[in-house]
């Protein structure tokens, strides 16, 4: 199982200074010499943190793969074609989330697009909800592309639910409203969030897609999700950062690796 290394959060962290430092560039260095597979960034409407020059310097720079995640925005989709990533994840975006919420609602107006990224190409994966219709939408889009495309499971929901049983967040002011249940409940929740992502896991990679998943992963719950076998990438930003910080950037990345491999 690869993983790939979120470094939004290094970029927002320069963000609330509004000056240069610390630099996402070097990030993908030590990404590389600590044995991760991938770097991905999400070019948000709003470029609250990871910027059009960032985007052309990392590209220009990395020796791993770029994975970009972003929305179907026309000055968006026109940047990146222009500048060819390994791969786009596209995903849903409000303006005033904190965090990617929810999986992307696919349509056939997005075909366009997303031919348009094959056309230059540019892996396709779109980022998904298990536990609605997406993946049969996915699968039908994939056919009408003629290509293989990839999925990446949103597992916000389990790592909500996890962290809501698991740690003290019920008891800080971070507390999830949603999941403020009795923990039998919530244990029953996280088992059928688990069997949501494993058998939307299984259906994606059995017609033919690149199965990946991410949102919300951690030292703590990751560990559920690399049991699934069809799931082949994780893409974890914040927890590896938020370790970095009292470890180290690399010595966090080697411990992640260590936990899926």
């Amino acid at each position: 199982m690869r993983l790939g290394i979120n470094i939004d959060h290094i970029a927002y962290l320069r963000e609330t200074r509004k000056i240069n430092d610390p630099d996402p560039l070097e990030a993908i260095f030590i990404a590389k010499r600590s044995g991760a597979s991938q770097i991905t960034i999400h070019l948000r409407e709003d470029r609250r943190h990871i910027h059009d020059s960032d985007i052309s310097r990392i590209i220009e720079s990395s020796f791993l793969p770029i994975n970009i995640e972003c929305s179907s925005a026309k000055d968006i989709v026109d940047f990146i074609c222009t500048k060819k990533p390994h791969r786009i994840t596209l995903v849903p975006e409000k303006r005033n989330e904190v965090t990617t919420e929810g999986g992307l609602l696919l349509h056939e107006g997005m075909l366009p697009i997303l031919e348009r990224f094959c056309s230059n190409e540019i892996e396709v994966s779109l980022f998904v909800d298990p536990c609605d219709k997406s993946i049969e939408k996915s699968i039908e889009i994939s056919h009408q592309l003629g290509t293989k495309i990839g999925v990446e499971l949103h597992t916000g929901k389990y790592a909500n639910i996890s962290l809501m049983l698991s740690s003290n967040l019920p008891h800080t002011h971070h507390s999830i409203k949603e999941f403020e249940t009795s923990r039998s409940a919530l244990h029953t929740r996280l088992v059928q969030e688990i069997h949501n992502i494993e058998s939307s896991a299984k259906l994606a990679f059995n017609e033919g897609l690149n199965v990946y998943a991410g949102h919300g992963l951690n030292y703590f719950n990751v560990a559920e999700i690399v049991k699934i076998k069809e799931i082949e990438e994780l893409n974890i930003g914040q927890s590896i950062i938020a370790r970095s910080i009292f470890i180290g950037l690399e010595q966090a990345i080697r411990d992640m690796i260590g936990l899926i491999q």
